[in-house]
């Protein structure tokens, strides 16, 4: 199934986090919290302003990007898990 974000919408793919700590502990499935860094699968066109020009989006299919903890909405697409979010929500973009 393909998918194309509408507006200012991104469709994120969550990155796994990580399994041991910087000190060697071993952290347990049901103490983990779900990961707040992703890479973006798509990005819509952007979003209109006041005026009715088009801003574009600042992030593009490929970026890794932080995203707050409670943004947007989880679907399943062929099994496998990704949020939809708005471009408002992505907090950064990780840079190598």
């Amino acid at each position: 199934m393909k998918l194309k974000p509408l507006n200012d919408r991104v469709l994120v793919k969550r990155l796994e986090s990580e399994e041991v700590t910087s000190g060697g502990i071993i952290i347990p499935d049901s103490a983990k919290e779900k990961p707040q860094k992703g890479k973006v699968v798509a990005a819509g066109p952007g979003k209109l302003d006041e005026a009715g020009k088009l801003v574009k989006m600042a992030v593009k299919a490929g970026d890794v990007v932080l995203f707050t903890k409670y943004a947007g909405t989880e679907i399943k697409i062929d099994g496998d898990e990704h949020l939809v979010l708005r471009e408002d929500d992505i907090l950064a973009i990780v840079e190598k």
